[in-house]
């Protein structure tokens, strides 16, 4: 069977021509979208490719009306000739449905693996003459002045035991879990006391329970980080700043299966899902400021909580 996809970009432009050229190539169906080449999310096309079975045809007016970026069309059409379906295009010389058609395609997808190349030789390029000059990428060592000076007043205060850990973060204006990482950085043993200001020890002389004292949720983080268009090259700097300034401050390592594994302190279930969706929401943010595209799921191990 031949399937047709067609997109014109703006609302203003007219599918009418590449219907028309569809209808005329013997496609039975045709999906059509109304989206910017540099959009990830096209419904019509996430639609056909998974109505398509072995053995069908996709045929498009234009290779542009496809992929975002010649790398992105060359996963594509991997893809498609891995289920057994073909790829017609009316207007290119494109058809992987005949030998000929295969071996153009072939040296598209060796010209985008040139290009990754070159990408990658002007980044090593471009670090090591960084490097030469004394500047070293990565994230800064320790904590900022005012943050180390936070660190110490921090460690003052839950040394004194007279405030609950709670009244010391609200004073501080920092988040619980951020107040644990910096008692940590200063090197203080987390242990559990008696949150009331003045009950720092109990009639046996033993430090009283907390019953909010820190616990640890391991957090596993699915996350995809693509570029928004052809023109953009920041996805590899982009998941290196999210690995460093977001997932590091909690001991965040990428697990065989492509996960993050997040080790995340807190005392509610309200504070893990207000730390979670923040991590998250600052990703988003992170990627969006840098023309990236994300995605980003979250899970309790052992759980069946999901974020």
């Amino acid at each position: 069977m031949k399937i047709g996809y067609a997109r014109v970009s703006t609302r203003e432009q007219n599918l009418s021509l590449q219907v028309d050229a569809l209808k005329a190539a013997g496609c039975e169906r045709i999906y059509q979208d109304v989206a910017s080449g540099a959009q990830t999310v096209r419904p019509a096309l996430d639609e056909l490719l998974g109505q398509l079975r072995a053995g069908d045809v996709l045929v498009i007016w234009k290779l542009d009306r496809m992929g975002r970026s010649l790398r992105h069309l060359v996963e594509l059409v991997g893809s498609l000739i891995e289920r057994k379906v073909g790829l017609l295009s009316l207007n290119d010389p494109i058809d992987t449905t005949s030998a000929q058609g295969r071996f153009v395609f072939n040296l598209f997808a060796s010209l985008a693996e040139f290009e990754r190349e070159l990408i990658r030789e002007r980044t090593q390029a471009g670090l090591s003459a960084a490097r030469a000059r004394g500047r070293v990428g990565g994230r800064p060592k320790g904590l900022t002045p005012h943050a180390e000076a936070t660190a110490m007043v921090a460690e003052t205060l839950y040394r004194e035991r007279t405030l609950p850990v709670a009244a010391i973060a609200q004073k501080l204006h920092v988040s619980k879990s951020t107040l644990y990482s910096y008692l940590r950085h200063r090197g203080v043993a987390i242990s559990t006391y008696e949150k009331s200001a003045g009950k720092a020890s109990n009639t046996t002389g033993q430090d009283d329970v907390d019953a909010g004292a820190p616990r640890i949720a391991t957090i596993l983080l699915s996350l995809r980080i693509e570029n928004n268009s052809k023109f953009v090259r920041g996805k590899k700097r982009t998941i290196e700043h999210i690995e460093n300034f977001y997932l590091g401050e909690y001991g965040a390592h990428r697990r065989p299966d492509g996960e993050y594994e997040l080790k995340v302190s807190y005392d509610s279930d309200e504070e893990l899902d207000e730390t979670v969706n923040e991590l998250m929401t600052d990703i988003a943010s992170h990627a969006d400021d840098r023309h990236c595209f994300s995605e980003s799921e979250a899970r309790m191990d052992g759980t069946d909580r999901q974020w």
